[in-house]
C-alpha cells in the first residue's frame, strides 16, 4: 500500500484498560530491559504506549539489544575478516549490527521515536483538538447607539447591503480534505 502512512491518535484509549502501563517482558535481554524502562514511561505518559503496544515496543528494545551486543564484538574484532578461502569479507557482526539498525529504525518510526514521526504526531494532536470546519467573514462596527454590532461579509459587499431589510449571510464551508 503505498502513499502516507496513517498517523497513530495519541491519548484516545487514555481511560480503558489498554491505558495501563506495559510491563516489561521477561524474555527481553538486560541491555533491551534498560532501553524498556527508559523508553516505556515518557511513550506511556505520551499516549503512545498501550498494552496493545508492547510487543512492538518489545521488539524494538530487542533490536537495540542484539545492535549493541554486535557493536560491542564489532569494536573487538576487524570490520573485513579473511575467509578460509582467501576472500575478504565483511564481519558477520557488522551483518548483525546492519540489519538491527534497520528494524530499530522501522519500529523508531512506528513508536514516535524519530524527528518526523513526532513532526507527524503533534500534527494530528493539534488538528484533533482545534478543527475548523468553517469561517466566517464578519464586519463588526459599533452603531449610533454606542453598541456593539456584527454583519456577514460577501464577496458582493457593496452599497446595496446597506439598503437591504435583511442582510444577506454567506458562509465559507472548508472542504475536508484541505
Amino acid at each position: 500500500m503505498r502513499g502516507r502512512k496513517p498517523t497513530p491518535q495519541a491519548g484516545t484509549l487514555a481511560r480503558t484498560r489498554l491505558a495501563a502501563l506495559p510491563r516489561c517482558p521477561p524474555h527481553l535481554s538486560p541491555v533491551a530491559q534498560k532501553e524498556w524502562r527508559r523508553l516505556a514511561t515518557p511513550l506511556h505518559e505520551a499516549g503512545l504506549l498501550t498494552l496493545a503496544d508492547r510487543a512492538a515496543l518489545a521488539a524494538y528494545c530487542q533490536a537495540y539489544g542484539r545492535w549493541v551486543e554486535a557493536e560491542e564484538h564489532l569494536s573487538r574484532t576487524p570490520t573485513l575478516i579473511k575467509a578460509p578461502s582467501g576472500y575478504v569479507q565483511q564481519s558477520p557482526w557488522l551483518t548483525v549490527a546492519n540489519k538491527q539498525m534497520e528494524v530499530m529504525g522501522r519500529y523508531m518510526t512506528e513508536l514516535g521515536l524519530t524527528p518526523v514521526a513526532r513532526t507527524r504526531l503533534d500534527m494530528s494532536m493539534d488538528a484533533q483538538h482545534d478543527p475548523i470546519t468553517r469561517i466566517e467573514l464578519v464586519a463588526v462596527y459599533t452603531d449610533e447607539n454606542g453598541e456593539r454590532q456584527e454583519s456577514p461579509i460577501d464577496q458582493g459587499h457593496t452599497a446595496r447591503r446597506r439598503d437591504s431589510a435583511e442582510p444577506e449571510i454567506r458562509r465559507i464551508e472548508l472542504d475536508e480534505r484541505l
